[in-house]
């Protein structure tokens, strides 16, 4: 369940020599964008996180009307497309999307990137070690477009919306064709079309508060789960976190549009949806012409016949009463609840600007377990943020036993550049911050292992999702508290909830056997 650790990091700064085109130009790290508009002859509209900053009061507009292009239309009939996702659940939604543009535009998918006529890379800014990733990627691509110089290769998501990201794909990877961001995925048939037809890169990512698209289509993978975003952006501002920046301000979708949404999932047969947004409690804060949240969405669509429905991701600050009251209504509506608390000292959070203290979010675990005492809590931590003590590690490690998380994503904290806890100065040496994560995950594995155990011999109600990838005779699926479980049974179970019994517990998934008079399974 950990991410791995991530490398460890230089902590002084140097520049290449192959930065400097001369003496008298400026190294790369002290580039802007401007620097490099004369490069560019087609769409060129830069990244400017400054710009990302400022949160005007701008109304957003909610647009309907998105269509192919009738010159686009058919297109990339007779061609394929790959995409490669890096990062959150809200990144593999923006690939479904464009995935579902390409194909309305005559584009068949690929897994293999030598039969792809487009490729592009959706990535992720939260972590340095995403970044590099990406750019791995886009060196090992070079000899692919060397080969096939009518491959169009593009970089779009999160990392996209970054001055020094963009500056560096501009001056030292010349077989990137296309640049976008996450505010005009609607815009990709003529982004393809001016990187077909035009002789330069194209660029253009906007860096504003952001708008809502309705209608886009969209390629779900698979039948069984569907991802539903009902909100965009996020305003919370945590100083080590880019997304702000790179998603725009807080915006929801309106309820009418997100219900119809999953009403037409529930019609198409799919199983489960989850509700995706940056901060997913803040949904319908930004209304002005009603007083609508989370909650009143979660009751709305708790009528809806879907027999799961989940959210992601949450932020304890918004975790209203309103929400926890319609949660312990059961039915659809899960109580497995990712409540990232990524510190567990009130002065660490504060740095953080996370806007809540420790007690206030044990407060919060509080009224959970009164209203549902069998939620089941995950969560995300950070440790080794800037001069973190000891003792404020110590603070972590004893919410995470007081909470009793049954799983958590941890991380030693990664500075991205453009965030305030990127200019802190930091004490801690690195193998410092390696022990603390290493005995912050045996606690984790520990109390995972043994929330495990209360699963022995008990039936439980599993999605089945698939084949397992170790072996194809044995199916998987996720139980309603989100617990991994592997056992064998028919293929016609896929797409199901069937119904297993336990039969050995581990510390990440459980195995078992499904009960044979398992209703809904021919």
């Amino acid at each position: 369940m950990n991410e791995q650790q991530r490398k460890e990091q230089s902590q002084i700064k140097q520049v290449d020599a192959a930065d400097k085109k001369s003496g008298q130009d400026k190294p790369l790290s002290e580039k802007t964008s401007a620097d490099f508009a004369k490069y560019f002859e087609t769409t060129y509209e830069p990244p400017n996180l400054n710009k990302a900053r400022k949160r005007g009061r701008d109304k957003v507009n909610v647009h309907y009307d998105f269509g192919i292009p009738e010159d686009m239309e058919n297109i990339g009939e007779g061609k394929k497309f790959l995409i490669r996702t890096y990062g959150c659940q809200m990144n593999e939604h923006d690939t479904e999307v464009m995935a579902g543009i390409l194909t309305d535009m005559g584009y068949e998918s690929t897994s293999d990137t030598n039969d792809a006529d487009i490729i592009l890379l959706n990535t992720c800014a939260i972590r340095e070690n995403a970044e590099n990733k990406v750019f791995g990627e886009i060196g090992h691509l070079k000899p692919l477009k060397l080969e096939k110089p009518d491959l169009i290769l593009g970089v779009c998501g999160c990392m996209s919306q970054e001055e020094s990201v963009v500056n560096r794909i501009m001056k030292k990877h010349p077989q990137v064709d296309l640049i976008f961001g996450t505010h005009n995925i609607h815009r990709l048939p003529q982004l393809v079309k001016e990187a077909m037809f035009g002789k330069e890169k194209v660029v253009e990512v906007w860096s504003k508060e952001g708008d809502i698209i309705e209608n886009l289509p969209k390629a779900r993978k698979g039948k069984i789960k569907a991802w539903v975003n009902i909100m965009y952006g996020c305003d919370k501002f945590c100083t080590y976190c880019i997304v702000p920046m790179t998603r725009g301000k807080e915006r929801s979708r309106r309820p009418e549009d997100i219900i119809q949404e999953v009403r037409q999932l529930a019609a198409q047969g799919y199983q489960e949806v989850t509700l995706l947004g940056q901060n997913v409690n803040a949904y319908g804060k930004d209304f002005e012409d009603m007083t609508y949240g989370l909650g009143d969405l979660m009751d709305d669509i708790h009528m809806i016949n879907i027999p799961r429905v989940r959210f992601t991701t949450s932020h304890p600050r918004d975790f209203d009463d309103r929400l926890i009251e319609v949660l312990a209504k059961g039915g659809n509506l899960l109580d497995h609840i990712h409540l990232p608390v990524q510190s567990g000292s009130s002065e660490i959070l504060k740095k953080m600007n996370r806007k809540y203290t420790r007690e206030e979010y044990l407060e919060l675990v509080r009224k959970i377990r009164q209203a549902m005492p069998n939620a089941t809590l995950t969560t995300d931590i950070i440790v080794g943020f800037p001069n973190e003590t000891d003792e404020q590690f110590e603070e972590t490690m004893t919410l995470v036993e007081e909470v009793g998380f049954e799983a958590a994503y941890t991380f030693i904290y990664s500075p991205r550049e453009g965030t305030p806890a990127a200019r802190k100065k930091d004490d801690v040496p690195e193998e410092v911050k390696k022990q603390r994560l290493y005995r912050l995950n045996d606690l984790v594995n520990k109390q995972s292992a043994e929330s495990m155990k209360t699963y022995d011999n008990k039936i439980v109600k599993v999605l089945v999702e698939g084949e397992s990838k170790k072996d194809p005779d044995v199916l998987a699926g996720y139980t309603e508290r989100n617990k991994l479980v592997n056992f064998k049974g028919p293929k016609s179970a896929i797409g199901h909830i069937v119904e297993v019994k336990i039969t050995e517990a581990k510390t990440w998934s459980l195995n078992g056997i499904m009960v044979e008079n398992t209703v809904g399974v021919e």
